[in-house]
């Protein structure tokens, strides 16, 4: 596991402040949830009370009927917003010369092939974003987080979400509102299909194709946060002390450290469960929003953590999702 940190911490911090959390060793949340015991009590309780009250709002039937039939029209647009997500990030990746995120440099990772990868990186988002050899785009990033990975190891289920995006984009190709679309139709033909080996196994794969990329996402959550928050939460402490969070939310530090470590636990839980997905993105996109402005880090790097929850504000309950699977009646799902 390489000596750089996860989440928005490697983007705030300087290398001598994350070599130093990195170095330290860790506090103990469980200890600081016995030392605070009324106070994480009382906000558990709030917690309960939201995901309940959300979850009951969410399966008002006449909620359902007055919501669901926009919400099953915005389905078809989940897989564009999808792709157009990878498709940016990867173009954003080649401008500034970096893969996934700015820690991973490709000169420092790629050496003289770097400039091959940048190329390689524009051409997928490009490829991506029109809709164009999709499957053969994502073939080709497929090979490329392969290579990271056998470089940084695990520390890579930190862009657990890229390897979703990719095999949804494997899975369906371009899909809809595509280039490859337009000339299918122009041309009469039915679309560049996918390979035979694909081909035979697709009508399995689709329907759980974003099922897979909820999972992934979730990982992606959680491992940053117990990476930054639980393993070395010096991390995010540091980040509280030199913000004044601590001042600004009015908590103390180390408990501020506890609660965000369990929120963000809780995000990716539920995403990985399929537990109010709608309320879960929003909640997500509306604290990722005021960390980009407050902490001023560049966007780049959260585009692909900024369209995946739109995605699913989009396509809502697979039937693999917990809510989905019990909840999902006929023609009618949770609304948020």
């Amino acid at each position: 596991m390489p000596s750089i940190a996860s989440a928005h911490e490697v983007y705030v911090l300087t290398q001598g402040q994350i070599r130093q959390a990195i170095g330290a060793p860790s506090f103990s949340l469980v200890g600081e949830a016995m030392g605070h015991i009324g106070e994480f009590a009382f906000w558990a309780f709030i917690g309960a009370l939201v995901v309940g009250g959300v979850f009951w709002i969410s399966i008002l039937r006449f909620l359902e009927r007055r919501f669901d039939p926009m919400l099953v029209r915005a389905r078809r647009y989940a897989t564009l917003i999808a792709r157009i997500t990878i498709g940016i990030s990867f173009v954003a990746s080649a401008w500034y010369q970096a893969t996934y995120g700015p820690e991973l440099p490709l000169v420092s990772n790629f050496g003289p092939w770097s400039g091959a990868l940048t190329l390689a990186l524009a051409a997928i988002g490009v490829l991506t974003i029109v809709g164009l050899y999709a499957r053969t785009a994502a073939l080709v990033g497929l090979a490329i987080f392969g290579a990271a990975v056998w470089q940084h190891g695990s520390y890579m289920l930190t862009y657990a979400n890229y390897l979703g995006e990719m095999i949804v984009l494997l899975i369906l190709g371009a899909h809809e509102y595509s280039l490859d679309s337009l000339l299918a139709r122009r041309s009469g033909r039915r679309g560049m299909g996918a390979p035979a080996w694909l081909a035979s196994m697709k009508g399995y794969l689709a329907p759980r194709s974003f099922a897979i990329l909820r999972v992934l996402f979730g990982v992606a959550l959680i491992y940053a946060s117990y990476y930054a928050k639980i393993l070395h939460n010096n991390l995010a402490l540091f980040t509280v002390d030199q913000y004044h969070l601590d001042k600004i939310l009015g908590f103390e530090p180390h408990f501020l450290v506890l609660g965000a470590a369990i929120v963000e636990l809780l995000i990716g839980t539920f995403f990985i469960l399929g537990i109010e997905i709608r309320f879960t993105a929003l909640f997500f996109l509306f604290w990722l929003t005021l960390s980009l402005i407050f902490f001023g880090e560049a966007v780049w790097p959260h585009l692909i953590l900024i369209g995946i929850p739109i995605a699913y504000l989009f396509y809502g309950y697979d039937d693999y999702s917990l809510e989905g699977w019990f909840f999902r009646k006929k023609k009618y799902e949770p609304v948020l």
